[in-house]
């Protein structure tokens, strides 16, 4: 069956479209991914989603005008993907503008903006959509749900293989050995913390809007890392938290760059700012993975890395360094274009729907059962 994923991230640089095809057992699919496109937000929208996720106030007429627009450049994504119609089912994330994980006081909620029938009537095929909802009635985080599709579409290996996403967020996904005492081991996974999202918050910042990352890891480069702060900074309550565990612009955002500014103070250059943001996002990993360790007696053989931050050197060097003793390598090595993965997911997440097939982990979500995840819509 082709099904087609759609996904803006974190990172809102716009949709990566993915077509593939999946067949036979829900649990252990042959798929093949079939076209890739990534089809970047106008400057205009881009600017308007970011501010929506810094919790930045808008008028009713605001926010409609925002879900429309976001509509489009989800439909424009898949045309370009998908330009002859092959997939008979669309699976559509839409663009996370608030999430908020469930604590002891308050439930959890998520806001993906979205007109879905909008969608299916543009796209004149059925639209999967909604996909956090479930879990999140079931008391889990509502994320991170790409944990559970990773390891139904690149299975395990003789240990415990780990996959790290570096959008805008940077998630873990530990997949259990395929053979030994550990293979019927639960997949793991969490939201680490912040990968690209302050470091693009500051480049941005530092250029007066010129520049929207930091292409080449060419400002890290030139500056030095504050370790002090960053060891500081480890001691968060965030980053001390076991799973499960998800978070977004919401903590990571405007508010929290500023915060990080101040406490590296005036005589920190624009260079070594953005150097120690880029050695924190590696650190906040690393550490995550020496607590994986020491909590669970887990260490994984590799570490596949996907998303933006796979073309930032500065960023991977740090990786390296502070993973010591871990192959790091890239999904594109697997298979798996670095941009493309999560809107693979997602078109799996359709086909599972399709199928009926629980796609949450209550041992990555913390919900109280699986679920079938998504609502459809189809056109009128």
């Amino acid at each position: 069956m082709r099904c087609l994923g759609l996904m803006s991230g974190t990172s809102a640089d716009g949709v990566d479209a993915v077509l593939a095809d999946f067949r036979g057992s829900p649990t252990h699919p042959q798929w093949e991914l079939i076209r890739h496109v990534h089809s970047p937000y106008p400057e205009d929208l881009r600017h308007r989603v970011v501010s929506a996720g810094q919790g930045e106030s808008g008028c009713a007429e605001q926010w409609l005008d925002l879900a429309e627009a976001i509509t489009e450049a989800q439909a424009k994504a898949a045309r370009s993907c998908d330009p002859s119609g092959e997939a008979v089912l669309i699976g559509c994330h839409g663009q996370t503008v608030w999430h908020r994980p469930p604590t002891s006081r308050q439930r959890g909620a998520s806001w993906q903006l979205l007109q879905a029938p909008l969608l299916a009537q543009l796209l004149e095929r059925p639209v999967v959509h909604d996909f956090r909802a479930a879990d999140l009635a079931l008391g889990g985080q509502g994320a991170p749900l790409v944990p559970r599709a990773d390891a139904a579409l690149l299975g395990g290996t003789t240990g415990w293989r780990a996959l790290l996403n570096l959008g805008g967020i940077a998630n873990l996904t530990l997949i259990p050995p395929c053979c030994g005492p550990e293979r019927d081991a639960p997949v793991q996974g969490w939201d680490c913390g912040p990968a690209n999202s302050l470091i693009d918050l500051a480049v941005q910042q530092f250029s007066n809007g010129t520049l929207h990352f930091d292409r080449g890891g060419t400002m890290a480069k030139a500056g030095q890392s504050d370790e002090t702060s960053i060891r500081g900074w480890l001691k968060e309550p965030y980053f001390q938290s076991p799973p499960p565990k998800s978070t977004g612009r919401e903590l990571f955002g405007r508010a929290n760059l500023q915060q990080r500014l101040n406490n590296l103070g005036q005589g920190c250059s624009n260079q070594d700012a953005v150097a120690t943001l880029t050695s924190f996002s590696a650190a906040v990993v690393a550490q995550d993975l020496e607590q994986l360790r020491q909590r669970d007696q887990i260490r994984p053989l590799e570490l596949i890395v996907a998303g933006g931050g796979r073309h930032n050197p500065v960023l991977m060097d740090q990786l390296q360094r502070r993973c010591r003793g871990l192959q790091l390598s890239s999904s594109q090595e697997i298979g798996l274009p670095v941009e493309a993965r999560e809107a693979l997911v997602f078109a799996l997440l359709a086909w599972w729907h399709q199928r009926n097939h629980p796609a949450n982990a209550p041992s990555i979500t913390g919900a109280r059962r699986e679920a079938v995840l998504g609502v459809v819509v189809n056109p009128g």
